[in-house]
């Protein structure tokens, strides 16, 4: 059956996705570690032996969009270079190497009757991801929930689904060399966008939870619709606020690291703050790094003032997730300034400061209400993998459960089990 056939009973084939899912959760949360590890292994191999497949369904998808006109930093999201290939294999290892957060005994104590009484993480169940232009994304989320003991169903954007196919192909072989249900991964094999309503609506209750990667209408469409957890960001307006007490080389450093590593995700910095007791000095080093790295750079009047190359900003670009090599300055009246506007256009994802006074600086970290807040470090950081956690399924802003990169505990709940010896409650 070829996909557009499959397309024409897209509620069919969901429900048949999200029953196989719950059975392969089932057998997946009372998996050994060995065999979980072995899994993923497996799939790190099979990326390895169809690199060459994979970069071939990535060309395809590429030059779609390319035809398309699509932004550089949209192509640099979809593409996947040798480079990125191998990094999605050594990032299943790194998940493979890492503690199975399953079966973990968080807390543990004996009331005065003498019952036992202990918390113990377990799997979620099935988690349903939903990414757009990001094809690495397949690996990464189908690594996490399957260490973690979940199924997981991934909903590819129509700008991936070639990638998606070809990863999720290798990721099959590795659960079924394994021993493990190939049910446990599974890719919605359309572009049919009713698939997306069908997960958010829970698939007639298997899918947990939902995590969605991918820009401001996907993820507002997610949280405005779902009627199940859902995991998420709607947007990284992340700032950099760099203080009087900075060391000048370090924030020139940091800067444009923040913004031009990779402009298209979410960890970029959008804004740049800057105290005004630095003086036209500090703010001129900070601009005209960021220019001179090929960055538009849209300043307020004090800004402006100091480098001519700056073009002026719009009220709209304090706020703005531009995504791109484009970004906002603005000249603060100190740290708490800098606070102050980060409460008013920030999003609660990743902030930066750059300080030498480390009074400043734990100010900052205590006072800046964000899921990853950074002393003399960059925003790029915002990143599972560079956390230690072998890679992210996302960024989640949310304040229950999961806040930060969503990783191995972050894809667990848990349940109490108690242990008695003929208690009964008077």
């Amino acid at each position: 059956m070829t996909i557009a056939e499959l397309s024409e009973d897209t509620g069919e084939l969901m429900a048949a996705i999200g029953r196989r899912a719950c059975d392969a959760a089932q057998g997946l949360a009372l998996a050994a570690s060995a065999d979980k590890n072995a899994a993923l292994k497996f799939m790190a191999d099979a990326l390895r032996r169809q690199r060459s497949t994979i970069a071939a369904a990535n060309a395809r998808d590429l030059a779609v969009a390319e035809s398309q006109g699509r932004s550089a930093a949209f192509l640099d999201r979809l593409g996947l270079t040798p480079a990125r290939i191998e990094a999605m294999a050594q990032s299943l290892e790194v998940i493979a190497a890492l503690p199975d957060p399953v079966g973990r005994i968080i807390a543990q104590w004996v009331r005065p009757n003498g019952l036992e009484i202990s918390r113990v993480t377990v799997p979620i169940g099935v988690i349903g991801i939903i990414f757009e232009s990001r094809p690495n994304v397949t690996a990464d989320a189908a690594g996490l929930s399957v260490k973690a003991g979940n199924a997981a169903i991934l909903r590819s954007g129509s700008d991936s689904l070639q990638s998606a196919r070809a990863i999720a192909a290798c990721l099959g072989d590795g659960l079924r060399r394994a021993g493990l249900s190939v049910d446990a991964v599974q890719l919605v094999p359309v572009a049919d966008r009713s698939a997306v309503g069908l997960m958010l609506g829970g698939l007639d209750g298997a899918i947990d939870v939902i995590v969605p990667r991918g820009g401001r209408s996907l993820v507002g469409r997610v949280q405005a619709e779902a009627r199940v957890p859902v995991l998420a960001h709607l947007e990284g307006i992340c700032h950099v606020y760099v203080d009087a007490s900075a060391d000048p080389a370090m924030a020139r450093a940091l800067t444009v690291n923040a913004k031009m590593r990779r402009t298209g995700v979410c960890g970029a910095a959008e804004t740049v703050l800057i105290d005004r007791n630095g003086g036209a000095p500090l703010v001129a080093a900070v601009a005209g790094a960021l220019i001179d790295a090929g960055c538009e750079v849209r300043g307020d009047a004090d800004v402006q003032a100091v480098d001519r190359r700056v073009t002026p900003a719009q009220e709209s670009d304090f706020g703005k997730e531009f995504l791109d090599a484009v970004i906002a300055l603005k000249v603060v009246d100190g740290v708490e300034g800098a606070i102050r506007h980060i409460r008013a256009h920030g999003s609660q994802h990743t902030d930066a400061i750059v300080a030498e006074d480390s009074a400043t600086a734990e100010r900052f970290l205590r006072e800046v209400d964000s899921a990853i807040v950074l002393h003399n470090a960059s925003t790029q950081f915002a990143d599972g993998g560079e956390f230690g956690f072998g890679a992210e399924i996302g960024i989640a802003t949310g304040k229950l459960h999961a806040r930060g990169p969503v990783g191995l505990e972050q894809l667990t709940t848990f349940k109490y089990q108690i242990r008695g010896a003929g208690q009964l409650r008077p």
